[in-house]
């Protein structure tokens, strides 16, 4: 039976953070995407022009229908042989952000109809511009509504961020398996990746509440 080995978990330690540091890289730049992206989805959807509202929606359906491992290969993969190479690390965070971006776009497009029609009435009749009634009417609300759902969604990528060794970014579970395969010892590696993923997921969780309590409506 494996013994636990403080020494050795010491000595890995440093790697093991450093992996953690790419996790977090990878995850907070893809959430920035996918933030910004979902919002582009969600104010498509809308568009007058019924052609550009259900292009923008099959092909944020079909994205979000598809596992996150394919469109990694996808991206890393297969776009070289059309001539586009991309690092593992920013493939990895493009592919987050596009993947969890039609997630978003769901979640932008439910805070912006529960906004009630007398808003839109009122801004009809004061002829605001189009551009106003969104920048500062409709969008401020909305996202006040949706943040709590917004900061789940950054803790689920987070939590899925080990899938980015399928593209060889070494991430904190590639850090765990390569100083593994070193020693042959997985015990420590992968004890202590379960770990840093529960400290981390805990304190966004609590930073996510907080931000709720003092942004978000009821």
């Amino acid at each position: 039976m494996m013994s636990w080995d403080w020494n050795y978990t010491g000595d890995i330690i440093p790697d093991l953070l450093d992996g953690l540091r790419y996790t977090v890289i990878a995850t907070l730049a893809g959430y920035v995407i996918a933030v910004l992206l979902g919002l582009v989805w969600a104010m498509l959807r809308r568009a007058p022009n019924a052609v550009v509202s259900q292009t923008v929606r099959w092909v944020t359906e079909f994205i979000r229908s598809t596992p996150l491992i394919p469109q990694l290969y996808f991206v890393y993969y297969v776009l070289p042989s059309w001539g586009l190479t991309i690092g593992s690390l920013t493939a990895g965070i493009i592919t987050l952000g596009l993947h969890y971006s039609t997630y978003t776009a769901e979640v932008y497009r439910a805070g912006i109809s529960d906004i009630p029609k007398g808003q839109w009435e009122a801004c009809t009749a004061l002829n605001l511009p189009r551009s106003r009634v969104w920048l500062d009417v409709i969008l401020p609300q909305a996202i006040r509504r949706v943040i709590p759902t917004l900061g789940n969604y950054l803790i689920a990528m987070f939590k899925d961020s080990p899938m980015l060794l399928a593209i060889n970014v070494t991430e904190l579970l590639m850090s765990a398996y390569q100083v593994g395969s070193r020693s042959l010892r997985f015990l420590e590696p992968i004890t202590l990746v379960g770990l840093l993923f529960i400290i981390v997921s805990v304190i966004s969780s609590i930073l996510v509440r907080r931000l709720e309590r003092r942004y978000a409506t009821n």
